[in-house]
C-alpha cells in the first residue's frame, strides 16, 4: 500500500487536497453569518471528507478490472434505491433522500458513478458490437432509465449530467457519429421548442414543475419576479460581481454575511459565488486552475490505461467533474438556469462529496494499473 502511495497521480491527488482545503474554508465562510451554527457545517463537511478518503483509499486499492464482473448487480442496487426513495415522504416538495442514521443518502448521486461504471464495462467489453445500432439503443437505455427516475423525484438538473457522461462514453467507445449527432441535434432542437415554448405559453407545459418553470423563466428574464424566483439569481450574480479582482477578504463579503445570498443555499449551490466575492477574479481563477488541472489529469488517465474499460471510466469521471463545474458556476453568473447542481470537492453534503472522491480513487486505481 505504501508503495503504491508513492506511484499515485501526484497532481491529480494534491488537486483534489486543495479543493477540499478551500471548501472547508469557505463552507466555514458560508456558514459564519449565522451565530448558532458558526462551525457546524464546516466540522459536518470535515467527517464527509474524511468518510471520502476512507473510499478513496479503498477504491484505489480495488482492481478496477474486478468492477466489470459486478457492474450489473451495482446497476440494479442503485435503480432499487432510486425507486426507493418513493416511499419515504417528500422534502422541499421531491423524493431525493432516503433517511439514514445520522444522514441523508442521495441515490442520484450513487447513479452518476453507477451509470459510469455500468457503460464503461458494457461498452468496454470486447463482445460488445460497438457499430450495431442495437448497442446504441440499449446504452441509451442504461443511461435513459436512472434519467427518468431522477427526473420524476423531480430533480431535472441531476438527471441532466447523465447526458454528457453517456454522449462522451458512446463518443469514445466509437458509436458512429451519425447517431451522436441526431441525439444531439434532437437535444438542441428540443430545448429551443422548450423555451419558445415557456416564453409564450408558461401555463401549459404540464411536464415541468411550477419551480422548474419559474427557474427557465427568470432566467429568460429575472425582472418579472426579483424578490421571489429570481432572488437567488440576482444576488449571486451581485456577490460574483462585487468581488472585484482579488475579493472583499475572507469572512468580509457583505452578500454571504449580511444574508443577501440565502443562507440555504450559499454553502451549497452558490458556494462558488461565496469564493468570487471574497476572493475575486483571482480565486475564481484558482478553482478553475484546479478543476482544469483535475479533469485534464482524468483524461491522461485515460489516454495511459491498459483497457477500453478503464479509458472509459476515466474518461467518464472526468466529464462528469467537468459537467458539474460547467454548469454550477454559469448558474452563479447567470450564464444557465438555477438547477441546484453542487459544485465538487467544494458544495457542502455528503453523498456527492463521498461518490466523487470515490470516483476519483477508481481513477487512481487505473492509473496504478496502466501500461507500461
Amino acid at each position: 500500500m505504501i508503495k503504491r502511495l508513492f506511484r499515485l497521480d501526484g497532481t491529480l491527488f494534491i488537486s483534489m487536497v486543495m479543493l477540499l482545503a478551500l471548501s472547508c474554508l469557505f463552507i466555514h465562510s458560508a456558514d459564519y453569518r449565522n451565530e448558532h451554527a458558526v462551525g457546524k457545517l464546516m466540522g459536518l463537511q470535515v467527517q464527509w471528507i474524511v468518510m471520502g478518503l476512507v473510499c478513496y483509499v479503498v477504491a484505489m486499492s480495488i482492481d478496477y478490472r474486478k468492477l466489470a464482473h459486478v457492474h450489473w448487480w451495482v446497476y440494479a442496487a442503485v435503480l432499487a434505491l432510486l425507486l426507493l426513495v418513493f416511499c419515504f415522504p417528500e422534502k422541499n416538495n421531491a423524493h431525493r433522500w432516503i433517511p439514514m442514521p445520522g444522514f441523508s443518502l442521495q441515490p442520484s448521486e450513487l447513479a452518476k458513478v453507477s451509470v459510469i461504471i455500468t457503460l464503461a464495462a458494457w461498452l468496454g467489453d470486447p463482445s460488445t458490437d460497438i457499430e450495431r445500432f442495437k448497442t446504441f439503443v440499449l446504452a441509451v437505455m442504461l443511461a435513459g432509465i436512472p434519467f427518468l427516475l431522477i427526473a420524476v423525484e423531480p430533480d431535472l438538473g441531476s438527471a441532466m449530467i447523465l447526458v454528457p457522461i453517456a454522449m462522451l462514453l458512446l463518443f469514445c467507445a466509437g458509436i458512429p457519429l451519425r447517431l451522436l449527432m441526431t441525439i444531439v441535434g434532437m437535444g438542441v432542437l428540443g430545448l429551443v421548442v422548450l423555451i419558445v415554448w415557456l416564453k409564450w405559453f408558461p401555463d401549459s407545459c404540464p411536464f415541468l414543475t411550477e419551480y422548474q418553470k419559474s427557474r427557465i423563466l427568470v432566467f429568460l428574464d429575472v425582472t418579472p419576479d426579483p424578490l421571489g424566483a429570481g432572488w437567488n439569481k440576482a444576488q449571486s450574480q451581485i456577490a460574483v460581481g462585487s468581488g472585484g479582482l482579488f475579493g472583499k477578504g475572507y469572512l468580509k463579503g457583505t452578500q454571504n454575511i449580511l444574508g443577501f445570498l440565502p443562507r440555504t443555499v450559499a454553502p451549497t449551490d452558490f458556494i462558488h459565488s461565496v469564493v468570487a466575492e471574497e476572493l475575486g477574479f483571482a480565486g475564481s481563477s484558482l478553482l478553475l486552475v484546479l478543476y482544469t488541472t483535475v479533469v485534464v489529469r482524468c483524461i491522461r488517465v485515460a489516454v495511459l490505461a491498459q483497457d477500453l474499460f478503464g479509458r472509459l471510466m476515466s474518461a467518464g469521471v472526468g466529464v462528469l467533474i467537468f459537467s458539474h463545474v460547467f454548469i454550477n458556476i454559469a448558474m452563479t453568473i447567470g450564464l444557465m438556469p438555477i438547477t441546484g447542481v453542487p459544485l465538487p470537492l467544494m458544495s457542502y453534503g455528503g453523498t456527492f462529496m463521498v461518490c466523487v472522491m470515490t470516483a476519483l480513487g477508481l481513477v487512481q486505481s487505473v492509473y496504478l494499473r496502466r501500461r507500461v
